[in-house]
């Protein structure tokens, strides 16, 4: 790689390009491992390359035949190991970029990296709605612009140089990159806000969502909520207008059949309910009107939960931009559509009372009582268990108070699955491990309580996460995935029980945690401010702005006024103690300008030394430099002492050795004119650095 400045700064601002597109898709989540560390082993080989700390040869021969070689593999990937078009397609670019970041030396091959980069942010653009892309898009956008000055500069540098040296050229480009880099963004910015856009989620239904968490739907398998605990992303985000919530479970499916390994529905009764003017009663009148505590909350769900609706409680009255919403069976609700961008919904819910207060809490048809007590052929050792719990119970409540009972003292909570999967999950549970997730628990309360005759069912969701005082919102995360039973007793219709004990690992927030809540903070001002954003944003935040305008001018007036009258004040009572306060200000500002001064003076000498810029005086600059080295070890020179002489008082070792050789040097600079002489005393006292490091 070249040396000089113009150059590296021309690679570095193309490697920052690249890597800038890269990122900007590996944060989309869209970019498998091989692929992934692939492309990023070629880009830090690329950097190690610029800087000259590797130097690996690629012949055009050795190159040809890896494309060829990789044009096979990737028949191969798409039959066998993706199985998809786009997936294999995606390799392929990927490898070919990674083969040209290796090997380009040329401008045509510059040309097509700065392509591939272009084309990695906006593929980026289409899968990403994270805040991250806006990071990357801002670096892109400095790193563009820098190459694109370098580039012409560079152009220009080939026939004629440049006539102030590289330093200063590239103090100029790093200002002038800076410079327009921050207009642009300024200008885009305020474009931004004045213009909403109407249409922002047009490209967002090209991509399908890559991940659909399973068990929020009409299916899950036992395993699959414990799997989804593991994780720490954040799914859904609530807002209560009360402030800051309390602990509440967010109900999403309820599901009714059980075959021993998975629990699920079918598709009867569904029913429509209709959406006017983006409003949709849940409730009738008189459940309206009932007397009780109620919430009034927002929420934002994920895609990656398909289309699920998560209420609080029994909701009322939803607020959503959608046609219609489906009401299961089991009394939860669905949009019909999963949308990558998740769904946005105010609501209403009734949290004071007993559930029973609803119809569809206290009815029970003869179809679901049959769905809900059918079982699966199960371990006879089950039906024991049952009959020995509930021998005591005179009623349907005490015998679920019982199981459930027994369930949470018994039993303990891991996340640990088996290695492999037993023949029967809940009897390995019960009678084996006597260990489990939430998962389990449920289900085995719900076949326990169907042992007995009790119609039930289990039900998925979430617990009620983590209230976030930066941006206000409660943050519901993968972690907080939940499974609870609802039974039917008779006489008081379906009831809430949850056998799961409490996790003994649970800790308070680490650190990470609250680093991790600042960064949710900024993911939602991202979802709302930017990819929300639309006349409604711009008329609150018009209205924010104005009001921040008009308390900030009342402040800062009446704190200058305030400041005005002190100095006043501090002027006419007391000028001789204001006087030395303001000498010593300025003997400060002196002498700091002074030393400053100095300082900078003497850097910029030194840059231009090492430029090759050289005349005779320059070796008291070099000589200075030498002495710092050694002064940091202890050996100082006194003033009415010669080189020569401070040189032989030196001890005998690589140390002496060095002074020895670079005042000679420095003679030869200083009184015989030598320039040449320069660059070997640059590298001395490089070494002379390394030397007194290496022996402290």
């Amino acid at each position: 790689m070249p040396a000089n400045g113009i150059e590296r700064f021309f690679q570095i601002s193309l490697l920052g390009m690249l890597a800038c597109g890269y990122l900007a898709v590996v944060f989309s989540g869209h970019l498998d491992a091989p692929t992934t560390a692939l492309a990023g082993a070629a880009l830090g080989l690329r950097g190690l390359m610029m800087w000259g700390l590797a130097r690996p040869r690629f012949s055009n021969r050795t190159v040809s035949l890896a494309a060829l070689a990789y044009t096979v593999f990737y028949l191969v990937d798409y039959q066998f190991l993706s199985r998809d078009f786009l997936a294999a397609t995606v390799h392929l670019v990927f490898f070919l970029a990674s083969a040209l970041v290796l090997t380009a030396g040329t401008n045509r091959q510059y040309s097509f990296l700065r392509m591939v980069a272009f084309l990695e942010l906006l593929a980026a653009s289409v899968l990403s709605a994270n805040i991250s892309f806006f990071l990357f898009l801002a670096l892109f956008l400095v790193s563009s612009v820098a190459h694109m000055i370098a580039s012409e500069i560079r152009r220009a540098a080939e026939t004629a140089a440049g006539r102030n040296g590289p330093a200063a050229t590239v103090r100029r480009l790093a200002a002038v990159t800076a410079f327009v880099s921050l207009g642009i963004l300024a200008t885009t910015a305020g474009l931004f806000f004045m213009l909403p856009r109407t249409a922002r989620a047009a490209f967002q239904y090209l991509v399908s969502e890559r991940l659909l968490l399973p068990g929020f739907s009409h299916e899950v398998r036992l395993g699959q909520i414990g799997e989804i605990q593991r994780q720490s992303t954040p799914l859904i985000h609530v807002r209560f207008a009360e402030g800051q919530p309390p602990a509440l479970k967010w109900r999403g499916a309820a599901l009714h059949r059980f075959d021993g390994r998975r629990w699920f529905n079918d598709f009867s009764g569904r029913q429509q309910v209709p959406v006017t003017g983006g409003q949709a009663w849940l409730a009738d009148f008189a459940q309206i009107r009932r007397p009780g505590r109620r919430a009034h909350y927002e929420v934002h769900v994920r895609g990656s939960l398909a289309d699920t609706l998560f209420f609080a409680g029994l909701p009322e009255f939803v607020q959503i931009d959608a046609p219609l919403l489906i009401r299961t069976l089991g009394g939860g609700y669905r949009l019909g559509y999963g949308s990558p961008a998740g769904a946005r919904y105010s609501a209403r819910s009734f949290l004071g009372g007993e559930p029973e207060t609803a119809p569809e809490w206290t009815q029970i048809s003869d179809e679901m009582r049959r769905q809900c007590t059918e079982l699966p052929p199960m371990d006879p050792r089950i039906h024991d268990l049952v009959r020995r719990l509930t021998a005591a119970a005179g009623s349907d409540e005490q015998r679920a108070r019982a199981i459930e009972r027994h369930l949470s003292s018994q039993y303990g909570y891991t996340l640990e699955l088996p290695a492999r999967p037993p023949a029967d999950p809940l009897a390995d549970f019960l009678f084996e491990r006597r260990r489990g997730h939430c998962e389990y628990f449920a289900s085995s309360m719900a076949v326990m309580l169907r042992s007995a005759g009790i119609p039930s069912r289990v039900v998925t969701g979430f617990q009620s996460g983590i209230y976030n005082p930066i941006s206000g919102w409660q943050v519901i995360r993968a972690s907080d995935a939940h499974s609870w039973v609802e039974a039917f007793l008779g006489g008081r219709g379906w009831r809430i029980f949850d056998p799961t004990p409490p996790d003994p690992e649970a800790r308070r927030l680490s650190f990470w945690s609250r680093w991790m809540l600042y960064a949710d903070a900024a993911e939602t001002f991202w979802q709302e401010w930017i990819l929300g954003y639309d006349l409604s944003r711009q008329a609150v935040l018009a209205d924010r702005m104005g009001q921040s305008g008009r308390s900030f001018s009342a402040v800062w007036l009446d704190r200058m006024k305030g400041l005005w009258d002190q100095a006043g004040e501090a002027v006419s009572k007391g000028p001789a103690l204001l006087a030395p306060v303001i000498a010593a200000a300025l003997a400060g500002l002196w002498l700091i300008g002074r030393r400053g001064r100095g300082w900078w003076i003497a850097r910029r000498s030194w840059r231009r030394i090492q430029f090759g810029q050289v005349d005779g005086s320059d070796a008291v600059l070099l000589y200075r430099r030498m002495q710092a080295a050694l002064d940091w070890r202890g050996y100082r020179k006194p003033s009415w002492m010669t080189p020569a002489e401070f040189a032989r008082r030196l001890p005998a070792g690589e140390l002496g050795v060095l002074v020895d050789e670079f005042t000679r040097g420095y003679n030869a600079l200083r009184f015989g004119g030598e320039i040449g002489e320069a660059p070997r005393l640059v590298g001395l006292i490089e070494k002379l650095n390394r030397a007194a490091s290496a022996r402290s």
